[in-house]
Order: structure tokens, then sequence, then C-alpha cells
């Protein structure tokens, strides 16, 4: 039973300034529980006008906010992190409403977005240049110095912590932002916005513009007054995106998609296989993850053991609403379920029938069977393509250049892993492998303080740690003429 649910409101607005108000346009998103697929509240739907004022207030608010000391910038960012975590519980039920996930998954995740603005608040004093040697007539030293106001779009899958991802570093550095979340999901980041204003952040500073991609997005991406624009999503949203934004010199921070191998050698304890295998693509968002192990590559000795324990194990996961907490939940939304559909229609169409799965759940709401393709070929669109389900290929192979080989033969390289207990060869495999976060022996390794982000269609840039912070900061170099 879904019971003892959080209030939500009958209807958001954006929120600029503080202030939450009907769009400019009047009109508004329907946001829909996809556990059921009712609708939950309905959203203002922000246009190129909200947009343009919520970017012209952020002017002010950073203005204010980079008025600051660090110090103090490091205060309010751990006090907005104390106040998450205070407000855990129902942060959590509201994204398992939104996107559906289990409600100990959105738990976690809230908890990272917790940890984002802890980290960022302790690194807001820290962001150091440089002295560099010249001469005895020259002092020279480098300054890393805010962008203004940054433009932050925010994806469905993993909404809480994505917003902290860029918004946290982002704010560490003295800069405002403007967010767009997601159509599917905007009720966390404008109750998450709230808190940051109750706990000391300017209400100029961050402001809020739900939305359309094709309206509140574009304007957003192809703003001329915003230093960098930062967008999780598909590749060719990306793609457009980067376009918009490079159009006027602004500089995109794009974390696109996936099609990540999971390479099991021979060698490898096959529990710890099959639970990553399932951590990696079922119980984690019922695979709605860009990072997802949505391809496993097994060597031919252990194929048929593998598989029987995987298989053994999908079958054995509860599918139903999230907030009940069961290993899977829906999918996100009535149109997303038609997508993974299409996918699995192709599966059977290439490779044949699923060994288990394949079904979308005669029920309300969105939900689909967590699925397996054995013996997928390299080439398969299933194989090749971004499905963003619970839809898993595994293909086999015999020695460790055809491993790399079938790891490297897709057009993403987001992350990689691999099971092995020779870490020879894992350190071979992290070299050869064409991704930008490696995991060996456990899938989703690392967290906030490590660096992730693609290569090739995956990508551009980097998010988490230290390094996250130069997308938020320009460089500048001061050279001294000390001899006159």
């Amino acid at each position: 039973m879904q019971t003892d649910l959080p209030a939500i409101a009958d209807e958001y607005g954006v929120l600029i300034d503080g202030t939450e108000r009907a769009a400019s346009s009047g009109e508004v998103l329907t946001v829909h529980d996809p556990a059921t697929g009712k609708p939950l509240t309905t959203v203002a739907s922000g246009t190129e006008a909200d947009v343009n004022e919520a970017v012209d207030v952020a002017q002010d608010g950073f203005e204010t906010w980079h008025g600051y000391t660090p110090a103090r910038r490091c205060e309010i960012l751990n006090d907005v992190a104390r106040a998450i975590r205070d407000e855990k519980d129902r942060l959590a039920r509201i994204e398992t409403l939104e996107n559906g996930k289990p409600l100990s998954e959105a738990v976690g995740q809230v908890e990272r977005c917790a940890r984002h603005f802890e980290y960022y608040g302790g690194l807001a004093d820290k962001i150091e240049g440089e002295s560099i040697p010249l001469d005895d007539g020259h002092v020279d030293y480098t300054v890393r110095e805010p962008l203004g106001v940054t433009g932050h779009i925010v994806p469905w899958n993993v909404p809480a912590y994505l917003f902290a991802r860029s918004v946290a570093p982002a704010l560490a550095a003295g800069n405002a932002a403007v967010v767009k979340p997601a159509e599917e999901t905007p009720i966390g980041a404008l109750e998450l916005t709230k808190l940051l204003h109750e706990n000391g952040v300017p209400p100029a500073a961050v402001n809020v513009v739900p939305g359309e991609g094709v309206s509140a997005g574009a304007a957003l991406s192809g703003h001329p007054d915003i230093g960098s624009v930062t967008f999780t999503g598909s590749s060719a949203t990306g793609r457009e995106v980067g376009k918009a934004a490079i159009e006027n010199l602004t500089e995109p921070h794009l974390e696109l998609g996936g099609k990540s191998p999971l390479v099991v050698y021979d060698d490898a304890d096959l529990d710890v296989a099959v639970d990553e295998t399932i951590k990696g693509i079922f119980a984690t968002n019922s695979g709605q993850v860009c990072s997802a192990s949505s391809r496993v590559i097994v060597q031919n000795e252990i194929r048929d053991a593998y598989l029987d324990k995987l298989v053994s194990a999908v079958e054995g996961l509860s599918i139903g609403p999230g907030i009940d907490d069961h290993d899977v939940g829906p999918l996100v939304s009535a149109t997303h379920l038609d997508t993974v559909a299409e996918y699995l229609e192709v599966g059977r169409e290439e490779v044949g029938e699923p060994l288990t799965g394949g079904a979308v759940l005669d029920r309300e709401g969105y939900y689909v069977e967590p699925t397996v393709f054995a013996d997928v070929p390299q080439d398969a669109r299933l194989l090749q393509e971004e499905v963003f389900g619970p839809v898993l290929t595994v293909s086999t192979f015999d020695d460790e250049a055809e491993a790399i080989r079938r790891s490297n033969d897709v057009d993403y390289g987001l992350v990689a892993g691999v099971i092995t207990t020779d870490m020879g060869r894992a350190h071979r495999f992290a070299r050869d492998v064409d991704a930008g976060q490696i995991y060996v022996n456990e899938w989703f390794a690392g967290g906030n303080e490590t660096p992730f982000g693609g290569f090739k269609d995956s990508g551009i840039g980097r998010e988490n740690g230290t390094q996250a912070v130069h997308n938020y900061t320009q460089l500048k170099n001061v050279c001294l003429n000390i001899s006159k």
C-alpha cells in the first residue's frame, strides 16, 4: 500500500528570486506518478521569457553571492547539506513519486545530494591559484574566478543528486545558477532550491524554471549571458545543447549516454559477477542510468554457469511501486515505456526470445520485466544503442584481446567494468578500454569525490571531485614587472 506519502502541492510555479509564480505563458505541465500513471500535480511550464527573467535576476544574485567571503559560502553550503539530511525522507519520497525508483535507492541519492553540498562547502575556500617562476624582474600568478551565471539542465533519472552535482560546485566557486529540471521530475528541484534559500543562499542566486526542453531548455542553453551550461541526457540532445552554447562561446559540459560493458573473466567469482550485474542494470532505477552495465561480455568457458546464476537471480527480483521499495520500479513515463518496448521487439528480431523477461506488464503504471538477451551479435542495434531500461545483452569472448575489442566497439565511452582476480589483467583493461571511469570487481564504485564523464559520444568534461570546480571558474593570469 502507498501510505504516508509526502504532501505535494496541487500546483507549482517557476521559482525566480525566491518567488513562486505562474509561467509567463500561463501553460502548465502535468507530473505523473510512474507507479500508477495518475497525475501527481501540475507545474508551471516556463518559456524563453521566464528564462530571460531568471538569468537577469541571477546576475544580481551573483553580485550578492560572490560578495560573500569564501568562508561564509562554506558555512552556508554546509548548512544546506544538514538541511537536506534533515529532510531526507520527505525529499526521497518526492523523488520516488516523480521518478518511480525504489524508495531505499531514492534515500541514498538524496544522501549523495547532501554530500555534494558538504563536499563543495569544504572546498569553497580552497579554490586557489598558482605562482609561476619567471625571472628576478617578474612575479606571475594565476587566480580562478567565477563565471557569473551558470545554466544547469537536470535530467529525470537521478534528479536530486544531479541537481547537486552541478549546482553545488557552481555555488562553491561563487556563481549564481539557473536550473531547468526535467519535465517529468521538477518538484524535487523546486523543493531543494527552497531549502537553499531557507539556509542562507540568496534567493536570486538560484532560480528554477521548469518547462519543456524545446522552449525553456533551448532558451537556457542558448542564452548569451550565461558563462557555462551543464547538461546531462541523451547524446542527440547534448549535441543540440552544445551547438547552442558554442554559438555564444559559452562552455558546454555534457554528460551523455552510455552503453557500458561489464567483462567477466573465467577466474571471476560468479556470485560477485551476478550481484554486480544485477546492481548495474536492474536494481538501480530499472536500468534508467547512463552508466548502467547494459552489456555483459563473458568468457566462453563460464558462459553457461554465469547465465544460469544470472537468470535465477533476475527471476527472483520483485517488481512494483518504488514507494513500497520493490527491487525494480516502473519506468519514468508512458512515452519511455513505449521506447523500451520497441527495443524489446528489436531484440526479438535480431536475437530471438530473451532468456528471461521481455514483457510489458499489463497493470497500471509503466512496468517492464527485467530482460536478458543472450549471444547478442556485436553489430546488433540492441547492443550498440542505449535502451535506458532494464534490458541486458550478453555476449561472449575467447581471449583478452577480444574482450578489449568488444568493449571498445561502440560509439559510447562512459564507464566500463571488469570482474577478475588477476590484477595485471585488470590494469591492462583499465589502460586499454576507452571509457572515462573504470570499475574493477564492483559496479558503481567510487563516489562524489571521483571525477566522472565520458569519452566519444558519452560527452565532454568531468563532474565530481575537485575537477568539477574548473567547470565553473575561468583562469586569469597576472604578470607584474617588479624591476621598475
